[in-house]
């Protein structure tokens, strides 16, 4: 059922037998939901955070005029809020992008992995960093970068992630969202993100139809960018200790 999670954390880290032992004996589910369904809302009390098992998760925050603002795009093995476990509530919502599969980690078993397991503690410490880093990324998109930049940005990331999970296959892969919902990942009208990617066609960098994208240049796509997968932690660091 977590086979994705696992191996996600064996990319970064070591991750023994009873460790996966543990993981796999943490989580319950699964639980199915549709698209556009609240998850989390926010500032209600938590006591389980969510694994995304399949299907794509999205934070988001809107404002009184219903603008919506989605900050994080949650891919199958992740942990969409595992920040909740310390936070105890959640300052923005979990909406599901497209029909999801997650599994639900009780915090009370939170606790005893972190008594028992210090290592896989570690490992967990390390993903909630990781979404840390991808947020910044995203907040220089939305600050720094313009439209076709941050489109071509956002695509080289999804990319990436969706490779280390086995979710992405040669130069395209699977992204069953609206222009709506990608629009607000970017900051833009549906109007403007329809004009950008019509751009990154035309100029012969990336194609993305009826949920499907295929990168046709990828270093193209990346010089545009100035995408930069360092933020990624995608090496394979030796054992996370104390």
């Amino acid at each position: 059922m977590i086979d994705k999670h696992i191996r996600k954390l064996r990319l970064r880290c070591e991750i023994g037998a009873s460790e996966e032992e543990a993981i796999r004996d943490l989580v319950q589910g699964p639980y199915d939901y549709p698209a556009e369904q609240v998850i989390v809302r926010r500032g209600e009390p938590l006591n389980s955070s969510i694994l995304l098992l399949d299907g794509l998760l999205a934070r988001y925050k809107d404002l009184s005029d219903g603008q919506r603002q989605i900050t994080h795009i949650h891919v199958a093995g992740d942990f969409a809020d595992l920040h909740g476990y310390t936070l105890k509530y959640l300052d923005h919502n979990l909406l599901s992008l497209t029909p999801v599969s997650i599994a639900r980690a009780p915090h009370a078993k939170i606790d005893e992995i972190t008594d028992k397991y210090p290592h896989l503690t570690r490992a967990f410490w390390f993903s909630t960093n990781l979404d840390a880093a991808i947020h910044r990324e995203w907040e220089v998109s939305l600050g720094r970068r313009n439209a076709i930049e941050r489109a071509a940005h956002l695509l080289c990331e999804l990319q990436s992630r969706l490779l280390v999970v086995g979710a992405a296959e040669g130069k395209s892969f699977r992204l069953p969202i609206t222009q709506t919902q990608f629009a607000e990942c970017l900051g833009l009208t549906g109007v403007h993100v329809n004009r950008v990617l019509r751009e990154l066609r035309e100029a012969g960098l990336a194609e993305f139809r009826s949920g499907t994208v295929t990168i046709h240049d990828r270093a193209g796509l990346e010089s545009l960018a100035e995408f930069d997968p360092l933020y990624l932690y995608l090496q394979m660091p030796k054992r996370l200790s104390a």
